[in-house]
């Protein structure tokens, strides 16, 4: 097989610029290690910032978001027993994110790719790209006992933290930054109508809670929780009595709760590796990059990586313009570490500490108090959650 730009990783980055290279004539095949049902069932994000609904307009897979999706102009940040609301529209210059989940998104990328018959290959097993510093790489994958090799011009690794893109970089060449945050997050699904129209944020001494939704019918609850916790430690009526806990009482008090139809605990790590190329390999998305889900940069930071390539190929294919290309990693590094300073001070200001003493813990109190006495710190935090410009 041959193809110009092969893609590992089927999930929304991969499937994203695979749509997007297709509308401008290029040729690309997506290789998955799981199967679609798969990657179908994973809970993850519902926060698009305003650059990556654009994307997903531009990809011509916007429709259903627009219908569908919740434009949401503002969050809150419940401290001290009272909310206190950020106006996203209004300190960020007229932006505001899009409530609409990844596992609908993801859905509607892929159905853009059945309708114009792009190459997505499912249960690709032990994938493997070579040759990468020549200017003929090639990936190969097991298909039951065939070894398949696809030869292109690039690869572009946008298979996950644990997949093998990253890995197939030197040590010697690639640096990784890593920072483990000492809980995780017990996140809860259920068909209930969302407490709040806007997301809360809530920082309390027992621990942080997020109120968050995918739709009017369909919420999702997160609960900070110590990583020796496991979901089989919390039943559904322990996890509602301890978020409502976390909740200011008029929260608290309109909470619908129900059973959960998923429930997890994602522990969190803020990750960076670089450079982000390699030869003709390319990583994006979570291969190269993980924040904490505060502050929801993951997805967009992962959709950033992607624009920057769509340019990049388009203007190599198209006007013999490789400039994109060898600038990419610093570009895309550049947007990467200011992401990751946000979501860093997010998680910082918002969540309980195990081992913090009095000082760290008075200056988070102040940092929420100086935030909300200030214009400037307000729209430093909206233009950083609608996503800095790409």
């Amino acid at each position: 097989m041959k193809t110009q730009v092969c893609i590992i990783g089927g999930g929304p980055s991969g499937l994203m610029l695979s749509q997007l290279l297709h509308l401008k004539g290029i040729e690309t095949v997506v290789l998955e290690r799981q199967s679609r049902e798969y990657v179908l069932s994973r809970i993850r994000a519902g926060v698009l910032e305003h650059g990556f609904a654009e994307l997903m307009r531009e990809a011509q897979c916007g429709e259903r978001m627009d219908k569908e999706g919740e434009i949401h102009d503002g969050f809150l940040i419940a401290h001290d027993g009272k909310l206190d609301r950020v106006d996203l529209h209004k300190y960020s210059g007229g932006s505001s994110v899009v409530v609409y989940g990844q596992t609908e998104l993801t859905r509607d990328l892929y159905e853009a790719r059945d309708r114009m018959k792009g190459i997505v290959i499912h249960n690709a097993e032990d994938v493997q790209p070579h040759d990468l510093k020549s200017d003929k790489p090639y990936v190969t994958y097991r298909n039951g006992d065939e070894i398949v090799r696809i030869d292109c011009d690039f690869v572009i690794g946008a298979d996950g933290f644990h997949g093998v893109s990253r890995k197939s970089i030197p040590k010697n060449v690639l640096k990784e930054y890593e920072k483990v945050y000492p809980f995780g997050w017990l996140g809860v699904l259920s068909r209930t109508k969302p407490v709040s129209p806007e997301l809360i944020y809530a920082k309390h001494e027992r621990g942080f809670a997020l109120c968050s939704l995918r739709s009017q019918v369909l919420s999702r609850y997160y609960i900070q929780v110590p990583l020796t916790d496991t979901v089989e430690d919390w039943s559904d009526e322990a996890f509602w009595n301890e978020l409502k806990r976390r909740l200011p009482k008029e929260v608290a008090d309109k909470l619908i709760t129900g059973d959960s139809i998923e429930k997890s605990i994602a522990p969190l790590r803020s990750f960076v590796a670089e450079p982000m190329r390699y030869g003709n390999l390319f990583l994006a998305g979570d291969a190269a990059h993980i924040v904490p889900p505060t502050g929801a940069r993951g997805l967009n930071s992962a959709a950033s990586d992607i624009y920057y390539l769509y340019r990049a190929m388009v203007a190599h294919y198209k006007q013999g313009d490789s400039s994109g290309l060898d600038n990419y990693s610093a570009k895309a590094l550049a947007r990467v570490w200011k992401a990751q300073r946000f979501s860093w001070w997010m998680t910082t200001m918002l969540h309980t500490f195990p081992a913090s003493i009095e000082y760290d813990q008075k200056l988070q109190e102040i940092d929420l108090a100086y935030l909300f006495s200030s214009e400037a710190a307000q729209r430093s935090l909206a233009e950083n959650y609608v996503g800095l410009p790409f």
